[in-house]
């Protein structure tokens, strides 16, 4: 690791889905305090670090097990929503770019909500506020410039609008591996894109070379996730 880069935090979220009325899921999201540090201001889906409490009789290897209970510690301290660690489907990690301050290698959890309209509680210290969003308002929010997401927010946002209802996702996200994330940022003149494995720049970064395209887009006139094989 270089000298300059940041340790990489071990961290869990969580993404609580439950089912809109108008067909498709929605997921609980909440928006982080704008003095914060870290993501301050963006909509996020429960979670954060795994703490050493997290671990206590836990195999020191069992790096699951450990993101598994800090999955559930923040839902309950985030949002006042009890989930169970035996019914989450991991279904993601990321890695941030070597380039950020603080890096948070996050494992991406999902379940189904406890029930269809579950009392949320938020503290309105770290997090000051809360909503049910559906995928494509969340993306399309974001894009008029009227709420802020991360790209791996984004990008669950963007697989979770594919299904059409909370079981279906869950039981896609089960049916295959968990996949990986490490982001490289390329940046090409005013424009910011997020690449990941797959991408015929992932290692070069010339964003014009021939072969695959798994990227995220950042641009003014909004985000684009272009990934091979990928439509809805």
């Amino acid at each position: 690791m270089p000298a300059d880069e940041a340790p990489l935090i071990p961290a869990a979220t969580v993404v609580v889905l439950r089912d809109h009325a108008d067909g498709g899921v929605e997921a609980l999201m909440l928006r982080r305090n704008t003095k914060l540090d870290f993501a301050g201001g963006m909509w996020v889906f429960p979670g954060g670090r795994v703490d050493e409490a997290d671990r206590i009789g836990l195999d020191p290897e069992n790096a699951e097990g450990a993101a598994r209970r800090a999955a559930v510690r923040e839902a309950q301290e985030e949002a006042g929503i009890s989930v169970a660690a035996d019914d989450l489907v991991w279904f993601s990690h990321w890695t941030p770019p070597p380039i950020s301050p603080k890096r948070f290698g996050t494992w991406f959890f999902a379940t189904t909500s406890p029930s269809a309209d579950p009392l949320i509680t938020i503290d309105g210290g770290e997090i000051h506020d809360h909503a049910w969003m559906r995928p494509v308002d969340a993306m399309a929010r974001r894009d008029a410039h009227e709420i802020e997401l991360s790209p791996p927010t984004w990008i669950t946002l963007e697989e979770l609008a594919r299904h059409p209802d909370s079981q279906t996702a869950l039981r896609a996200f089960g049916a295959r591996e968990p996949e990986h994330f490490a982001t490289r940022i390329v940046v090409d003149g005013e424009q910011v894109l997020a690449v990941y494995d797959g991408d015929a720049a992932y290692e070069s970064g010339d964003l014009d070379a021939a072969g695959g395209r798994h990227r995220l887009a950042m641009a003014g006139d909004g985000w684009h996730y272009q990934r091979d094989g990928w439509g809805r």
